[in-house]
């Protein structure tokens, strides 16, 4: 189930698989100067990008593994249906990357650190939302030493994990019995498809050996997770006390989540809603709050409040329109929701800000984003308030031929919201008068602005 932001149902997957089946591999063998292990974290998208990653590995390929039936996406799809039904107790095959490493350059136990940390060994048949057996947390070995590497790290992990508050490891550590290659548009599926599922990247909870490592100066040792003291902040668990109890957006993300980047770069960089939020690489609540449910794909977007979490957006991929609308119908009333989202008019005299005379903006009610200057305000005698020209770059206009008229739409160009209609019958110097409703004018004066 692997959809940019949410999952897709079994038997869809099942029917975009166009690849005929995969032939059958042997167990890999160690070839030359390379040693190799098999690992399944989920889904194995972002698994092969994770893994590629690490220092000294030269190849990550997806597959299946371990499993009593045939090799290929549609088999291993069908064989989760037929458990389900309880029509079939054959084992399936674990979605899986086989690591191809370079022993000189790193160590077995280096690239199961890697493993470990990034992805959540705890959750049994699944990884966040992808929900079978085939989604099950596994080790699969080609000899009789990496089994026993394999269990020490999970011994010592689970110490960690343990120490943290986490549960038991769940993970199938077990000799390799059989191995498929996955259809060719699996291999490297985030590199020609960047929208692809993007993973939360595990637990939080870095492997005991990591710091110790790290504080030797080993940097063949670092993995996906943080390098130094600000990227290990990041990680620290919210508090729950330090953040704004009534209302609060937090925005979850991992470390080499693009449209993470992205978000920030079209929305966080330069936010001004009036809703205070954070970013943050762990994956629990704040201290003292709850979630609804666990999360599954970054960047997710979680409004709590009171504690408790009240709406989701999960993903994004740079639709920033689409951010600002899920955010409006969190904060603003029907009325509001109504006139921002479906081009409504408030009644002639009865919206807000009609005899607002302060010096300040006004600004939109859901991005905060400044639109008029009080000083272009003016008296229209139409019933809502009036402006003869908007900030820079603040609204985008569009011809609008509803209710057969011709007439011209303005919209925030921050949010996309209808804000009102332009005409050409206002004052000088612009002659021109946007007729804006009221209630979705949010006037901030300038003793709280400083006079933006």
């Amino acid at each position: 189930m692997k959809n940019p932001f949410l999952a897709l149902a079994m038997s869809t997957l099942a029917a975009c698989a166009q690849s005929a089946a995969p032939a059958p591999s042997a167990p890999p063998p160690a070839q030359g100067a390379t040693e190799s292990i098999v690992l399944g974290m989920g889904c194995f998208w972002g698994a092969e990008k994770r893994m590629s990653a690490l220092a000294g590995v030269i190849n990550v390929e997806s597959g299946y593994a371990n499993g009593e039936v045939e090799g290929s996406y549609e088999a291993v799809l069908q064989q989760e249906r037929q458990r389900r039904l309880r029509r079939s107790t054959a084992a399936n095959h674990a979605e899986v990357v086989k690591v191809v490493f370079d022993p000189s350059k790193t160590s077995l136990e280096r690239v199961l650190i890697g493993f470990w940390e990034n992805h959540d060994p705890t959750q049994g048949d699944r990884q966040g939302n992808d929900v079978g057996s085939n989604y099950r947390s596994a080790i699969y070995t080609n000899s009789s030493t990496q089994l026993a590497v394999a269990q020490k790290t999970r011994e010592r992990y689970q110490a960690a994990l343990s120490a943290a508050g986490r549960g038991a490891i769940t993970t199938d550590v077990a000799p390799l019995q059989r191995y498929f290659s996955a259809e060719e548009y699996h291999q490297d599926y985030l590199v020609k498809n960047p929208a692809g599922y993007c993973g939360l990247g595990g637990t939080g909870v870095r492997y005991p050996e990591v710091d110790v490592a790290r504080a030797s100066g080993d940097a063949s040792m670092s993995t996906q997770g943080p390098t130094n003291s600000a990227t290990n902040a990041a990680y620290t668990v919210l508090q729950g006390s330090a953040l704004n109890q009534q209302r609060q957006l937090v925005v979850y993300e991992a470390e080499d989540c693009g449209y993470c980047k992205k978000l920030h770069a079209d929305v966080l960089s330069h936010w001004q809603s009036p809703v205070a939020v954070v970013s943050t690489f762990s994956t629990q609540a704040p201290t003292g709050w709850s979630l609804e449910k666990a999360l599954f794909a970054t960047p997710t977007t979680v409004l709590f409040e009171n504690g408790k979490e009240t709406a989701r957006y999960t993903g994004y991929n740079g639709n920033t329109e689409a951010f600002w609308k899920w955010l409006g119908f969190q904060l603003l009333t029907p009325e509001q929701q109504r006139i921002a989202f479906a081009k409504g008019t408030e009644p002639a005299f009865t919206g807000s800000h009609l005899d607002e005379k302060r010096p300040g903006v006004f600004v939109d009610p859901i991005s905060g984003v400044p639109l008029f200057r009080a000083n272009s305000k003016f008296d229209s005698g139409s019933g809502w308030p009036s402006f003869f020209e908007p900030l820079p770059g603040a609204v985008t206009l569009h011809s609008d031929e509803s209710h057969g008229m011709r007439r011209t739409e303005v919209r925030s160009a921050s949010s996309g919201i209808h804000l009102g209609h332009v005409f050409n019958d206002g004052p000088p110097p612009t002659g021109q008068r946007f007729c804006i409703n009221g209630d979705v004018l949010r006037f901030v004066p300038d003793a709280a602005t400083g006079g933006v």
